[in-house]
């Protein structure tokens, strides 16, 4: 049966406005932030970005996260969204994907945790560095992973890994701390002289030959563009602080300890008024704790306590979540948010995103919950 050309015109435009309407009720259209609550992207799916941090580029935001299923391995890769008001963002898929490579020290089955990338002005690359652990190993090999492209989208082509700083000794290290005492180390774990035995490099000599330990990590980028590779070292006892080369694809053997002991996981880096400000968690393994925060002159130390930054109902375990990342809004001098994950470890995927404003009090960053705001609360 034939139709008249202007039903044909009728059905089309009929088509198109049922497609249009599908597509815009897909995209939530943000504006404000809901912490705890699913987040979607443009296509209506609950953002997969987690342990994520955020580049800034001609106007555009990149998110960057560990694509999560059921489990914490990396079945996907590493994802990255696009956003310009930080509220709605789209999806731009996968930023660097798992081997198909069984022999891949990024195949399927390995774990791709923390990504950061941050851009070389030299090299006009887009460079990605992430906590990697090798497949069936569970987190015995505590090694980051490296990664480049020419596009913040991608796709990143991975380097290599490594265990950082090998046969170098850390800048705030006692010459007397170099040898094993004459009784060797303690074996027994939490003990007084083991605990003093952490504190005087049992760890960093047992891997100096083959570089240390890393998991929890960041990356930040000074004002005068070198960059430094932060990491929870030393079975995750002591934060390690290293310089990166000028084309941030290695390390310079320039380093130090960051609170030997200290069992600090999890950092994001920031600077304010002439302060690097450090927040980090404690050692609870995917349970939350209370958060903490340092400062320092220089990112190489010596850095100050100033306790938990949360504050309020739930800050001892701030607010159930765990820090990732400090984002600087553009466009607003010294306004910071604390970005965090709210981890679900019996379904990763269903993990929440927590981000709130970080606010002054007394020269120290307080973070306060709050169930719904926007960026007018800066």
């Amino acid at each position: 049966m034939k139709y008249p050309k202007s039903k044909y015109l009728i059905v089309l435009i009929l088509l198109f406005a049922k497609f249009n309407l599908s597509s815009q009720s897909s995209s939530p259209g943000y504006t404000a932030f809901r912490p705890g609550e699913i987040w979607k992207d443009n296509e209506g799916n609950h953002i997969n970005a987690h342990g994520g941090g955020i580049l800034f580029k001609d106007g555009i935001y990149y998110w960057y996260g560990e694509h999560k299923g059921k489990s914490s391995l990396a079945r996907v890769g590493i994802t990255v969204y696009s956003s310009e008001d930080l509220y709605n963002w789209k999806n731009e898929g996968v930023a660097l994907s798992v081997a198909k490579d069984p022999d891949s020290e990024i195949t399927s089955g390995s774990v791709m945790e923390r990504p950061k990338v941050v851009y070389n002005k030299k090299t006009d690359k887009y460079v990605m560095w992430f906590h990697l652990e090798l497949k069936d190993q569970g987190y015995a090999a505590a090694r980051t992973g490296i990664a480049i492209s020419d596009s913040p989208l991608g796709p990143f082509t991975y380097l290599k890994s490594y265990r950082p700083n090998s046969k170098q000794w850390p800048q705030n290290f006692k010459e007397d701390w170099k040898e094993t005492a004459k009784n060797g180390d303690p074996e027994e774990w939490w003990t007084p002289k083991w605990r003093k035995a952490l504190k005087e490099g049992m760890f960093v000599r047992r891997d100096f030959e083959n570089g240390q330990m890393s998991r929890d990590m960041t990356v930040y980028m000074d004002k005068d563009d070198t960059a430094y590779h932060i990491t929870s070292s030393e079975e995750n006892q002591t934060l390690h602080i290293s310089k990166l080369t000028d084309d941030y694809l290695d390390f310079t053997g320039e380093w130090v300890r960051m609170q030997p002991g200290g069992q600090n996981e999890a950092p994001a880096i920031f600077e304010k008024d002439g302060y690097c400000y450090m927040i980090t968690s404690g050692l609870t393994g995917w349970a939350p704790n209370a958060a903490r925060s340092f400062r320092a002159k220089s990112i190489m130390g010596p850095w100050e306590k100033l306790g938990n930054p949360a504050v309020g109902e739930n800050a001892d375990k701030t607010f159930f979540s765990q820090s990732t990342f400090v984002l600087p809004v553009q466009g607003k001098e010294d306004s910071f948010i604390f970005m965090a994950d709210r981890w679900k470890p019996k379904n990763h995927i269903n993990g929440r995103y927590i981000w709130l404003p970080i606010e002054w009090e007394n020269e120290k960053p307080i973070i306060r919950w709050k169930k719904e705001w926007d960026l007018s609360s800066f």
